[in-house]
């Protein structure tokens, strides 16, 4: 077991220390099991985080299962994403992926062993006559008219479920529990239902698939689970859980513990809701870099690390909260200042002629990849009489708090030269068009020779050399912190969390590696995007050099 001090404790990591201490279990096992109904999320990171970690802490398993139960709205493709994304996140399962329908045949006879017990029935209530009957949670339930159903009868009419004679809705196979329990969960919760529907793992094997309660519980059991760990949703469903364990004839008995979900500022995280922002086209798909899917993080320029060290600092507690977007972000940002490589690149191009320079001189100016880490090398960039600025480092009249091009002034150009605006040319609307200056030769990584100080620093990128690409500058999908709690959470979302612009970058950005941030100077971090082609460069903003909307908050 890893040491005490260089692993993150928390009450579950104390109860297994206890359960080792008391020799209660001698190695641990964990598993990551997801519903392959949709990609995975930010929150499904922190699941991941935790049990795998657990799992490498403590020198023991941790599974991947896919918990398919339910065919209708499952999909290999999201088996495949899921997959990638716990690899991505750094972590590696134990032997072979699992699925639930792996133990189908399993489930099948544990349901026939509660028949057998009296403790399963078919019933045949509609949907109407089961929630008349359900009760509250103030009223106790009432006794289906199935519920007395002689145990051979039982056993033939699941077999008749089985056997596809009934239509869909028509039964359900109801665990015997108590109908006027004080939890909703164990009044008579359905065990199976009849699904006419293609398995992505089983095919057409079956037509009754079992529900997720029943499933889970029995999957950790057959696996040898010892810490099945899960949000607090499901706190009520560990009386299910542990109510099936104790009724069939199974081996190992695991033990549910539950943790807070994640919830963070900004976005949502209800898979509900992700669904309907991709089916209805409000987002650009699951990986969608304004999505808080972890594919969608991916794409976005987020590392891993970055990923795992936010799950690291919101911790593992039962208390609730709201986690501000600005811990993920400043998580990354702590990452990409010591490791990403430096570039230029403009964003919004205003053309700068150096009019004392030769329009035959070619310069390839040497710039380092990151100005506090010599490790990472220089690269090679080329200088000319016309480059472009970024449109807003230049004013024609500014105060001295404006620390950039000024007419008449002078400023620095990025691992370059000291130049001086001269003059300036518009066009009809009276915009600025082109910017004249002279430079001073001398002043290549160097200070004036007559001691003049040069405070200002802007970047830039050769007219002739740069390359265009489409800038798409990301920010956060909602407007308010909780979009969840709002009536209409579409109604919240950002009409500016996606803005393109039409830039230039430097050469050497033509070699960048998708989705690995590389940071433009002065402006933020970003990275390749996938749709870029050998004529079409696509940047994604992964984030930018500070928090923005922290200054909005507080009225800066």
């Amino acid at each position: 077991m890893a040491e005490a001090d260089n692993r993150p404790t928390n009450f579950i990591r104390q109860i297994i220390d206890k359960d080792i201490s008391e020799g209660l279990h001698t190695k641990i096992q964990t598993r990551f099991p997801p519903e392959p109904n949709g990609y995975l999320h930010i929150g499904h990171a922190k699941s991941i985080c935790l049990n795998f970690g657990i799992a490498e802490d403590y020198q023991g398993q941790c599974n991947l299962r896919f918990d398919d139960t339910n065919p209708e709205k499952e999909d290999i493709d999201y088996v495949n994403a899921i997959q990638q994304d716990v690899s991505w996140l750094g972590f590696s399962w134990n032997g072979d992926v699992r699925y639930s329908s792996n133990y189908f045949d399993q489930l099948y006879g544990f349901a026939i062993e509660l028949i057998n017990k009296g403790l399963a029935y078919v019933d045949f209530s509609s949907q109407e006559q089961m929630r008349e009957l359900r009760g509250t949670l103030k009223e106790p339930g009432k006794n289906s008219a199935y519920r007395d159903t002689s145990v051979s009868e039982n056993l033939a009419l699941f077999e008749k479920m089985r056997g596809g004679e009934f239509k869909e809705g028509e039964c359900l196979l109801r665990a015997k529990i108590d109908m006027s329990s004080a939890f909703m969960c164990m009044r008579d919760p359905a065990l199976y239902r009849v699904r006419f529907a293609h398995h992505h793992q089983t095919g057409d094997k079956w037509c009754i698939y079992p529900m997720y309660d029943f499933t889970h519980c029995i999957s950790d059991a057959i696996e040898g689970i010892t810490h099945s760990l899960c949000t607090l949703e499901f706190q009520d469903n560990r009386r299910l859980y542990d109510w099936v364990l104790s009724n069939i004839t199974i081996d190992t008995t695991p033990h549910q513990y539950e943790f807070s979900r994640l919830n963070l500022e900004y976005t949502v995280l209800s898979k509900r809701k992700l669904i309907q922002l991709v089916e209805e086209n409000q987002v650009n798909g699951w990986d969608d870099p304004r999505m808080p899917t972890i594919a969608g993080l991916r794409r976005r320029g987020y590392t891993s690390a970055s990923v795992r060290e936010f799950c690291k600092r919101i911790g593992v507690t039962k208390m609730d909260n709201m986690v501000e977007m600005s811990m993920l972000e400043s998580c990354l940002r702590d990452e990409l200042n010591a490791d990403a490589p430096r570039a230029m690149a403009v964003l919004e191009p205003l053309k700068l002629v150096i009019e004392n320079y030769s329009s035959e001189d070619l310069e390839n100016l040497v710039a380092p990849n990151h100005p506090a880490d010599e490790s990472m090398g220089s690269r090679n960039v080329p200088f000319s009489k016309e480059i472009y600025i970024e449109a807003e480092d230049f004013r024609e009249e500014a105060n001295k708090k404006f620390k950039r091009l000024v007419l008449g002034k002078e400023v620095r150009l990025r691992n370059a030269y000291v130049i001086k605006a001269e003059r300036v040319e518009k066009d009809e609307n009276g915009n600025v068009t082109t910017v004249y200056c002279s430079y001073d030769k001398d002043t290549l990584g160097k200070d004036p020779a007559d001691g003049r100080k040069v405070k200002g620093v802007i970047h830039w990128v050769s007219a002739s050399h740069g390359v265009a690409a489409e800038i798409r500058l990301y920010d956060r999908l909602f407007k308010v912190p909780n979009p969840a709690a709002e009536e209409d959470f579409l109604g919240s979302i950002n009409e500016e969390s996606l803005i393109v612009k039409q830039g230039i970058v430097e050469p050497s950005l033509v070699n960048a590696q998708l989705s690995v941030p590389v940071q433009f100077e002065r402006t933020g971090y970003f990275c390749k995007d996938q749709d870029s082609q050998e004529d079409k460069l696509v940047f994604n903003r992964t984030v930018g050099l500070r928090d923005t909307w922290a200054k909005m908050d507080q009225g800066i």
